[in-house]
């Protein structure tokens, strides 16, 4: 049996959500000044549109009402989707950040930043930057050695297709 709010109100959205194509990631309730918040955050493997965000924020607030889940006092509901620096807790979140810098927290101390190139049952292929002009190599690394991990924001990143359509438009 459930015993926080957030609980019992994930038990009731979750299969909501599910029905709607996406994975409830995230679900908090907030007090900002005298209103409450309730912030559901969404994802899929395609990601989540705002069209997609849309339908199931209608979905949400009319089970909420029709159950009164939140009770008689006032409430904002967001739903969105995870930030860009999410945190990866779930074998998804790593299947979806593949192909993306990601900054590893070991168990065993120390950090790691690498692109994550392949995620299977035992762990991560990854693919760790050169240093100072020295060509990038490859790491494997299991679940048990992640303390933490976090997707990084990459501003100056190359689209590699689009940048791999152009290589060959030239050659043509």
């Amino acid at each position: 049996m459930s015993t926080t709010q957030s609980e019992r109100l994930r038990e009731l959205l979750e299969p909501l959500v599910t029905s709607q194509g996406l994975d409830l990631e995230e679900i908090a309730v907030d007090s900002v000044g005298r209103k409450r918040v309730l912030r559901v955050v969404v994802d899929s493997d395609t990601g989540a549109d705002l069209d997609a965000i849309a339908d199931v924020s209608r979905a949400l607030s009319a089970k909420l009402d029709e159950t009164n889940a939140m009770g008689d006092a006032a409430y904002d509901l967001e739903v969105g989707t995870p930030g860009a620096e999410r945190l990866l807790t779930e074998h998804r979140h790593f299947v979806r950040a593949t192909d993306r810098l990601v900054k590893f927290q070991l168990t065993e101390g120390g950090e790691l930043v690498a692109r994550i190139l392949k995620v299977d049952d035992e762990g991560l292929d990854l693919e760790v930057p050169g240093v100072k002009g020295r060509k990038a190599t490859t790491r494997r690394l299991g679940f048990p050695e992640i303390a933490r991990a976090r997707v990084q924001v990459e501003f100056n990143r190359k689209d590699e297709k689009a940048e791999k359509d152009m290589k060959e438009e030239e050659e043509a």
